[in-house]
């Protein structure tokens, strides 16, 4: 009598183990899409980032550069 609720509380457990992969899989799919996504915005926040810091470095350059011509063109 004693192993009867053990048994019914296994039985239990194992259909609830069951259901929930079903349910899990299509959220982990959903995260997944979802942290790609935010990995891609981030990757694209990060080259915008070097490649206006680059632009800025060679402006910077081409600018120190052209005075440099312009005071020994003088």
């Amino acid at each position: 009598m004693k192993k009867f609720p053990a048994i019914a509380a296994s039985v239990f457990a194992l259909a609830l183990a069951a259901a929930a992969p079903a349910q899990t899989a299509k959220q982990d799919m959903k995260d997944a899409g979802s942290d790609t996504k935010q990995a891609a915005k981030d990757t694209g926040k990060g080259i915008a980032k070097g490649a206006k810091k680059t632009g800025k470095a060679i402006k910077h350059t081409t600018n120190k550069a052209a005075s440099k011509v312009q005071e020994k063109t003088q």
